[in-house]
Order: C-alpha cells, then sequence, then structure tokens
C-alpha cells in the first residue's frame, strides 16, 4: 500500500524549461548518469554548473507573481486572452536564465489572466444565482417545506411505533424476570424450610452428623448463591425500570416534536389556502369585470336598438302630422267645412304635438343613458387595456430575465471552456500529471451508514473538483484537476478527456491509466459495455473520435496509418493478448523462442518485441480485436469482486500521419491503461493460484508508489526497473507525454480506508513535474517507414 505521508497539496511552480532550439527539455530532477558524449536526442544531460542561476532566476520569479498579485485588476479582451493562450515563449539555446525568465513572465501573465476568468466566472454565477431567485416562487418553498414535513412525520410515525414495540417487549421480559424471582424465592423458601427441619433432627441423628454437616455445607453455598441471584435480578429489575422511564420520556419528547411538526404544517397549509383564496378572489374579480363589460355591451346594443325605434315612431308620427296639415288645408281651400270638424282637427294635432313631445323626452332619456353607457364602456376598456398592458410588461421582463440568464449561462460556458484552456496550458507549462477522480455508484452489497463516506463541497472553488472523505469522525479534503460524482455518466466523463485525445493525431504521446482498489469502477471507466452506446467507455469512445477526426483531416491533405497492440502483465510477465495462438480460456501458449522485451529508443518511444501489432483503418476492426482481448485477458473471481481483474491491460494505438501539401509528418502515440486493483489479503480472501495474483499485484502497484514518490522528491534515480508495469509506464511519468490518471473510489463505508489511500496517493501523482509535452513532428528517421506504410495502407 501506498505511504500515509501522501497530502493533498497544492501544484508546485514548474522548475524545467526547455533547453536547445528541437526542443528537447533539460530536466535536472532525472539525471540518471547521462553521458557527456551523446547526442542531443538521447538521455537528458545535468546542468550542476547552473545551480545558481535557476535560484536568481526563481526569486525573480517570485517578485514577477507579486507584481501579478498586485496589477490584479487589469482587464483583459478574448482577442488578448487567446493571443495570451497561443503565445509560445522564445527559447535560446543553452541561455537557460533567459529561458527560466522568459517561461516564468509568461506562466504569471497566464496566472494573472487566470485569475481575471475566475472572477468573471464568479461574478456570472452570481448574477446567474440572483436571476434564478428572481424566477423561482415561493410556491416552490411551501412544497419543499410541505415534503420535509410529511417526511418528519412519517418519521415521527415509524419511531413511535419503534419504540411501542420496543416498550411492550421490555415489559415483557420484566414480567418474566419477575416471575423468575418469585420462584428463586419460593426455592429459597423451600430451602430453608428443609434446612430448619434438618437442624431440629440433628441432636437425634447422631449417628449421621457427619453426612448432615456436608449436606448443611452444601445447604450454605445454595443459599449464598440464591442471596447473589437474587441481588443480580435486583439490579435488572432496577436497570429495566430506569430503561422503561427512559423511554417513556424519549415518547414523550417524540410526541411533543410531532405535535410541533403538526402545527407547522398546518400554518404552511392555512397560508398556502390563503394564498389560492386570494388568487380565486382576483381571478373572480377579472371574470366579474369581464362579464360586465359583456352585459353592458349587450344593454347598450339594446338601448340602441330602441332609440332607433323611437326615432322610427317619431318620423312616422311627423309624417301623419303633415299628411293632417295637408287634409286640413285642403278642407279649407276645397270644401270650407264647418269649424266644429276645424276644432277637432286642432285638438287631435294638439294631442299629436303631445305625443311628439313625449316622445322627445324619451328620446332625451335615452340619450343620456347611452351616453352613460359608453362611458362606463370606454371605463371599462381602460381597465382591461391597463390590465393588458400590465400583462404584457411582465411577460416582456420574463422574457428579458430568461435573455438575460440565457446569456449568462452562455459566458458561464465560455468562461468554464477558457478557463479549462488555460488550466491545461499552465499545466503543459509546468508537466505535471493531470488527476481525474471518479466516484461509483452505490451497489445494493454496500455496507450502510448513518452518514455518506464521500461527499463534495459546494464552495466556488473547489465545486466540480473538490471531494471530501469521513473516515473516524474526521473529514479529509481533497482537490484534483476533476471530480466526476456517483451520477456522472460515460459521455460527460469522455467529454473531459476528447482534447487530450485529439492530441494523439496532433503527433503527442498521450498516455491514460485508471488506479484504483479491485470493485471501484476502472474496467467500467476504461471498456464499460460496449454493446450499449451510452455504456461505452472512454477507449472505444476514444477511439471513434480518432477515426473520425483522422476522416475529417483527410480533407486537409493528411494521411493516416495506425496500428494497434494490446498486453496484459500477469505475474511480472507479458502476455500478447491479439496472439494467434492464445486461446479464448486465458491460457497462452505462445511459439517456442518468443521473448517479450520492453526496449526504449533514443527519442522516447517504447516497443515490446515479438508482440503482435496489428494495422487497423476502422472502428469494427478496433472493435473486434477489443472482443479477443476482452476473452483473452485475465479474470477471476474473489470476496470484493464478481468479476476481477488479474492484470494490468495495456491498449496502444500508435498514429502515422503524413501531410502531401505541407510536407509535414508526425507521429502520436495513445496508450490506455486499466491496471489491476489493489486488495486487502483479509478483505479478498484469496489462496492459491489467486494470492499469488494478488501478491503480484500489490507488488507492482507498491513499486509505481515508489516511482511517485522519487519523482515527488526529485531524486536522481527513479527505481523504474523494479517492475515491468513502471518499465512499461516510463516515458509516461518520466518523460514528455501528456498523461492522466484516473483514481476510482468506491463509496462503500466498508473500503474509506482503500479510498483514503488511493485519494492520497492520487493527490501526490498531480504534484509530481513530469516535463513539457513534445509534439514529435518532422522525424527524419521515421519518414521513410511511414511513407512505406502509408503506401501499404
Amino acid at each position: 500500500m501506498m505511504a500515509s505521508r501522501n497530502q493533498n497539496r497544492a501544484p508546485r511552480s514548474p522548475s524545467s524549461k526547455r533547453g536547445d532550439g528541437d526542443g528537447v527539455p533539460l530536466d535536472k530532477r532525472r539525471r540518471v548518469g547521462a553521458g557527456v558524449g551523446k547526442t542531443a536526442g538521447s538521455e537528458r544531460k545535468p546542468f550542476g554548473s547552473v545551480n545558481k542561476k535557476l535560484e536568481a532566476a526563481a526569486s525573480s520569479a517570485d517578485a514577477s507573481s507579486k507584481d501579478a498579485s498586485e496589477s490584479s485588476c487589469i482587464e483583459f479582451t478574448k482577442e488578448e486572452v487567446e493571443a495570451l493562450v497561443n503565445e509560445k515563449a522564445k527559447m535560446k539555446r543553452f541561455d537557460l536564465k533567459g529561458n527560466l525568465e522568459a517561461t516564468t513572465e509568461l506562466n504569471s501573465r497566464l496566472k494573472l489572466c487566470l485569475k481575471w476568468c475566475q472572477k468573471r466566472e464568479e461574478g456570472h454565477v452570481e448574477e446567474e444565482s440572483k436571476l434564478r431567485n428572481d424566477l423561482e416562487s415561493y410556491q416552490k418553498r411551501c412544497e419543499d417545506t410541505e415534503v420535509e414535513m410529511r417526511r418528519v412525520e412519517e418519521v415521527s410515525r415509524t419511531t413511535i411505533v419503534e419504540l411501542t414495540k420496543e416498550n411492550a417487549s421490555l415489559k415483557e421480559k420484566l414480567s418474566k424476570e419477575e416471575s423468575e424471582k418469585l420462584a428463586a424465592v419460593e426455592s429459597y423458601r423451600k430451602e430453608h424450610e428443609a434446612r430448619i427441619a434438618l437442624e431440629t433432627e440433628k441432636a437425634s441423628l447422631s449417628k449421621e452428623l457427619e453426612e448432615a454437616n456436608k449436606k448443611a455445607s452444601l445447604d450454605a453455598d445454595t443459599n449464598n448463591n440464591l442471596k447473589a441471584y437474587n441481588e443480580s435480578l435486583q439490579q435488572y429489575n432496577a436497570k429495566l425500570h430506569s430503561d422503561l422511564d427512559a423511554t417513556r420520556n424519549l415518547l414523550q419528547r417524540v410526541e411533543q416534536e410531532k405535535v410541533a411538526v403538526v402545527e407547522n404544517l398546518s400554518t404552511v397549509r392555512g397560508h398556502k389556502q390563503s394564498l389560492q383564496e386570494q388568487l380565486a378572489i382576483s381571478r373572480a374579480s377579472q371574470d366579474e369585470a369581464v362579464n360586465m363589460k359583456h352585459s353592458l355591451a349587450t344593454e347598450v346594443k339594446c338601448l340602441r336598438g330602441d332609440l332607433q325605434q323611437v326615432r322610427d315612431d317619431r318620423d312616422r308620427q311627423l309624417a301623419q302630422v303633415q299628411d293632417l296639415n295637408a287634409e286640413l288645408l285642403k278642407y279649407q281651400e276645397n270644401t270650407g267645412k264647418s269649424q266644429a270638424e276645424l276644432d277637432v282637427l286642432i285638438s287631435k294635432a294638439q294631442l299629436l304635438e303631445e305625443t311628439c313631445s313625449s316622445h322627445r323626452k324619451q328620446i332625451s332619456l335615452l340619450e343620456q343613458k347611452l351616453t352613460a353607457a359608453n362611458e362606463k364602456s370606454k371605463t371599462l376598456d381602460m381597465t382591461a387595456a391597463e390590465a393588458r398592458t400590465g400583462f404584457e410588461e411582465q411577460r416582456r421582463i420574463v422574457s428579458e430575465l430568461q435573455e438575460r440568464l440565457a446569456d449568462a449561462e452562455q459566458q458561464l460556458l465560455e468562461g468554464e471552456k477558457l478557463r479549462k484552456k488555460l488550466h491545461n496550458t499552465i499545466l503543459e507549462l509546468k508537466g505535471n500529471i493531470r488527476v481525474f477522480c471518479r466516484v461509483r455508484p452505490s451497489l445494493p452489497d454496500d455496507a450502510r451508514a448513518d452518514t455518506q463516506v464521500v461527499t463534495y463541497p459546494s464552495s466556488l472553488e473547489s465545486l466540480g473538483r473538490g471531494i471530501d472523505v469521513m473516515q473516524n469522525g474526521q473529514k479529509y479534503p481533497f482537490t484534483f484537476d476533476k471530480v466526476f460524482s456517483h451520477d456522472a455518466s460515460q459521455q460527460d466523463v469522455f467529454v473531459e478527456i476528447s482534447q487530450l485525445v485529439q492530441s494523439a493525431l496532433d503527433g503527442y504521446k498521450v498516455c491514460i491509466f485508471a488506479y484504483g482498489q479491485t470493485g471501484s469502477g476502472k474496467t467500467y471507466t476504461m471498456m464499460g459495455r460496449p454493446e450499449a452506446p451510452e455504456l461505452k467507455g472512454l477507449i472505444p469512445r476514444s477511439l471513434e473520435q480518432i477515426f473520425q477526426a483522422s476522416q475529417v483531416l483527410m480533407s486537409q491533405g493528411w494521411k493516416y496509418k495506425m496500428q494497434a497492440s494490446m498486453l496484459e502483465i500477469y505475474n511480472e510477465t507479458i502476455r500478447d493478448l491479439l496472439s494467434p495462438n492464445r486461446s479464448s480460456s486465458g491460457e497462452s501458449s505462445n511459439a517456442p523462442g518468443k521473448q517479450y522485451n520492453i526496449k526504449h529508443d533514443a527519442n522516447g518511444n517504447t516497443h515490446v518485441t515479438d508482440l503482435t501489432v496489428v494495422d487497423v483503418s476502422s472502428i469494427a476492426e478496433i472493435s473486434s480485436l477489443l472482443r479477443q482481448a476482452a476473452q483473452s485477458r485475465s479474470v477471476g473471481k474473489t470476496q470484493m469482486n464478481e468479476q476481477s481483474s488479474r492484470s494490468h491491460f495495456v491498449f496502444t494505438l500508435r498514429i502515422y500521419g503524413v501531410n502531401e501539401g505541407t510536407e509535414q509528418q508526425l507521429q502520436g502515440v495513445l496508450n490506455l491503461i486499466d491496471l489491476a486493483g489493489s486488495e486487502r489479503l483479509s478483505r479478498s480472501g484469496a489462496t492459491g493460484d489467486r494470492l499469488k495474483e494478488t501478491q503480484a499485484i500489490n507488488k507492482s502497484l507498491s513499486c509505481l508508489a515508489d516511482v511517485i514518490f522519487a519523482l515527488g522528491k526529485k531524486e536522481d534515480h527513479v527505481p523504474f526497473r523494479n517492475s515491468k508495469l513502471t518499465y512499461l509506464l516510463q516515458p509516461c511519468l518520466g518523460g514528455d507525454s501528456k498523461t492522466l490518471m484516473f483514481v476510482n473510489v468506491s463509496p462503500d463505508p466498508s473500503s474509506v480506508g482503500e479510498s483514503l489511500c488511493s485519494l492520497k496517493f492520487a493527490a501526490r501523482v498531480n504534484a509530481c513535474e513530469i516535463g513539457v509535452p513534445r509534439r514529435q513532428m518532422n522525424l527524419r528517421p521515421a519518414i521513410a517507414a511511414v511513407d512505406s506504410r502509408l503506401s501499404y495502407g
């Protein structure tokens, strides 16, 4: 297991810079006896004579960082940030001091820009939270409170039922103990009477004196035992009474809490009901206003009809008056009727005039009613218009808030992308190993605990990057480059490493390996379930991205050749998983004379002799090879895992690319490694072959820890050769590759010790500096080989 001295500390500032014009880093941490006469592409050379210059440069770097912190108020534009990220430090050959100052200045500016981005991100987060609080209503809080009250009431009911049952069981025990006590007292009384009878007959039975004495001694012992048993029964009875009183007190407290909860719930329900009544009243008033408007409109329509009818009657009466006047003139002119007839006609005319006047009064009254109705209709129209205007204003405000929220979320996403890019740039400049942490979901077989063992801090600086582990009431906080909770999907995990996988197509060496105890989800993270698209692991998703991106780059003149190999390290022995002589049961029957030896060339590339290498050109071929390797891999059953990997699985994809237009050549390597899980013999119950496998796995992982500790202490000698696993990973741990480690953690409370050891080891790995990644382009010795491979493909 790893040493317990590992602590979660912040990454160290970079101390290794580029040494010459070809991009070969001069890392004085790995001076493993390099000779003076070696070429520039071989082992790194020590420069012990420039220690004082490096110390002076370090002090100047501290001063520059202080100036940068004082000028934290500087603002950046998007173009300035992109220019700063794409800016490369100008390196001069053999000018270590100048190179160190240039790199330190660039690093300080990047840190300053990163702090500015973090402040911007905090501002966006605060604005987003404020907007979300404006959009949320009091109804949600009421519902949450009601749900909580129901839950508390249910818990109280359950507690009362349990306490009632426990009280009944205690009463039964008490009655049983009392009956036993009475039986013991009765037995003691009978023994006492027998003793008295024996004492009265003692004088008459002198011949049996010796036997009576023995029997009396036995009776005395029995009496003492009964007295002791009586005292214990009295103590137990007192204890039962005290437990009964405590149970009654607890029951009373639970009843009081229940009453308080019920009162609070009734208050909340009353408040909710009052709000609903107010809402119903407002809706009713609005409906009443609308109905009144419709009724008034109907009344106005009726009044207008009556007015029109009155006007028609008036016109008809006027026509009759005109006709009568004409007839009167006609009678006066033509026939000369009598004065009586004339009086009658005059009276009729007067009656008609009175009728017309009454009709005029009715018309004026109707006109006044019509004016009042029109004014009332106008008032209602204005009220409705104001309500409609207010509603439109509220809807406009809501839409503006939603737009602002969407803009804030978009700015937050852009800021997060920029922060990741700056963070990755700083890590590449430092040369640190990146560490991601993933917590698997809880399983039905896991032990149960009152509190969660694994929690996630909610502070802004630790959100998505922090994890806390509880052990014996003490909290152990850790911070990594990214932390995935138990509900993170396979797609969420792959999105975070997709850019790192893309670097393999750009000519970098990339290594991703999974570490953790057995049963923590390493194989699921790396392989997943290829038959289900949403459950695919990192290996099949990474290969799909590689082939899709290579198809896109073909339009830019790039041609790629890819070769895949798969092996496992089982009991410190390398096994070829793609060998045609390997059976599906995992037994190897390799041809005689094959020796799988690990070789490192001058460019930092790793090869295994006699290992099967397959040319691949499609994802279907890769999937077939992965299925073949999965069937050949060594697995076994232990008490901790039904399907436990008993070996270290290493998948290697070599990428050779040529651009005919720009005459560029590149060589990238993608290493995807699923390490076997560490386990304790006391928990796994391994025996026989499983015991040997467990010992070999723990030994190789212990060697890996020794290598990490040596790198962290910057020792001159790093024990890579102590294990085949560490010797195979030497370019990834001590070279110029981009390396990422997944530490998998189990939330099982019984595994909290192993989880703490894994997290402490991961924190030590995250603090290691392995050098700046170097892109492998224009490799002159490999041009002919690449051209031949591409022409062959």
